[in-house]
């Protein structure tokens, strides 16, 4: 499935475990988070399996698995952990392989660009900035930007009016479970990095549209009357 009967126009790309490997920091600022609280950090697998569903989320699922009570702990914790994150954000972060080269291949193909994750806005701007990734992307839409997160559908909506494109010209690229629920959601096709945060059924658990190597691979992918898409549609879900 490529955009269906509709070419499309507009590229909707996660940030966390898409185009940065973020993990470093993230599960370091937890880490640093459990020891104000007396308490010990968690193996890195373990916390990087709880990023993609916002910082709420995630500290949740942190103090819940090392024994801490959220209702008790979870206003006090999240601070803790945007005062490490702000310091940290960026710091031992990485741009993954191919990223680069494939949002200049979009921008090059004329495709709007936005990227749309659950990080609050100003830490996502503040890393697109350092990771120089920014100029790439049109519009950015953070986890506090309007009311809703992912999985729902409202940020992508968000973001296709922002583009002014339709949402049926979209396309959503992620790594998770909650950028498939946000894109099928809000009706659109969904190809995700085999590379990110997919969790312990790898990305085709996840029920998307197809499968990415590199980001590089989309744009001939997405190219209307492409000879190449249905056997890179096949090859995209073998490598």
């Amino acid at each position: 499935m490529g955009c269906g009967k509709t070419i499309c126009n507009s590229v909707l790309i996660d940030l966390d475990g898409t185009l940065v490997d973020t993990a470093p920091d993230i599960v370091e600022a937890a880490g640093r988070m459990l020891e104000d609280l007396s308490m010990k950090p968690l193996q890195f697998k373990t916390v990087a399996g709880f990023i993609g569903r916002g910082v709420p989320n995630l500290v949740r699922l942190t103090l819940e698995a090392s024994g801490l009570e959220p209702s008790v702990e979870q206003y006090r914790a999240e601070a803790l952990f945007h005062r490490h994150y702000r310091v940290l954000n960026g710091r031992f972060s990485g741009v993954f392989p191919g990223v680069p080269a494939g949002l200049a291949a979009l921008r090059a193909g004329g495709y709007r660009l936005a990227c749309v994750t659950n990080k609050p806005e100003r830490l996502a701007s503040q890393l697109l900035d350092l990771t120089g990734l920014a100029n790439a992307f049109d519009v950015l839409v953070g986890g506090d930007t309007i009311a809703q997160m992912k999985p729902d559908p409202g940020p992508i909506h968000h973001a296709c009016r922002m583009l002014e494109s339709g949402v049926a010209g979209s396309v959503m690229v992620g790594d998770s479970g909650v950028d498939v629920a946000a894109a099928r959601a809000a009706g659109i096709p969904v190809f995700i990095m085999r590379y990110g945060y997919a969790g312990p059924g790898g990305p085709e658990s996840l029920g998307c549209d197809g499968v990415l190597g590199s980001l590089e691979d989309l744009p001939d992918f997405l190219t209307w009357g492409n000879p190449l898409t249905a056997s890179r549609h096949n090859n995209l879900r073998r490598n």
